[in-house]
């Protein structure tokens, strides 16, 4: 079989990052991935000096389109395991794919003991972690929907955070030259043993890299506050 159902996504291994699973996703994302990056929206990329010459980091986007992850690994000098909503892995094909590309499966609800496990495992392998800060796809122009779950984990893994800006991969585009994708990416953020203070570093990169405004998650559509 290409796939078992009853194998627990949530959980991986140093091992499992292994050459196969590198070779993969070089096909996918650095290839296949780059020619329609390159050729359909103009992909330009900047600030890949700062990216660090390790693995102990982790990569953190802003998140508009599902095009984000396979482009983010394509783009990266490191193969990079992202976490998917665990509902994707219950659709066959999808669950091959993404398994392949080096993704686990994480509850959206509550990052639990095995989430922390496997971004401990990535750390040993040579591939490196990468979350959406904001959980879910954000409106272009806004950065909404941030999580602290990012910044727990990069205390937990004594990583950096790289903040790196995304705009243009919210519209599908299938002619040449007929997109514009600009991918930023900005210094580490150092360790810290204070997540507050690593969100409000990230918030404040992503909005110079990208030029959206932050909305904070007790500010409604309309700009007021909602009532806790």
């Amino acid at each position: 079989m290409f796939w078992d159902k009853d194998k627990n996504y949530t959980k991986r291994n140093a091992s499992e990052f292994n050459i196969w699973r590198t070779i993969f996703q070089l096909i996918i994302c650095k290839i296949f991935y780059m020619i329609r990056l390159k050729v359909v929206y103009r992909l330009k990329v900047e600030g890949l000096e700062n990216v660090p010459k390790d693995n102990e980091y982790i990569v953190c986007p802003n998140h508009l389109s599902t095009l984000d992850p396979p482009m983010i690994a394509a783009i990266l000098p490191r193969r990079v395991s992202f976490m998917a909503k665990k509902e994707l892995f219950d659709i066959p094909f999808i669950r091959w794919w993404i398994d392949w590309l080096g993704t686990f499966a994480v509850n959206r609800e509550s990052l639990g003991p095995s989430t922390i496990k496997t971004v401990l495992e990535i750390k040993k392998s040579k591939w490196v972690f990468g979350i959406f800060p904001q959980g879910t796809r954000g409106v272009p122009g806004t950065i909404t929907g941030v999580t602290k779950g990012f910044a727990g984990l990069a205390k937990i893994t004594k990583c950096a955070v790289l903040p790196i800006g995304i705009t243009g991969t919210q519209e599908a585009k299938h002619l040449p030259f007929s997109g514009k994708i600009v991918v930023k990416i900005g210094k580490p953020i150092p360790y810290s043993d204070n997540p507050d203070e690593v969100v409000e570093k990230w918030i404040a990169a992503i909005q110079e890299l990208t030029g959206f405004k932050y909305i904070p998650n007790d500010v409604s559509k309309d700009g007021e506050k909602t009532r806790s």
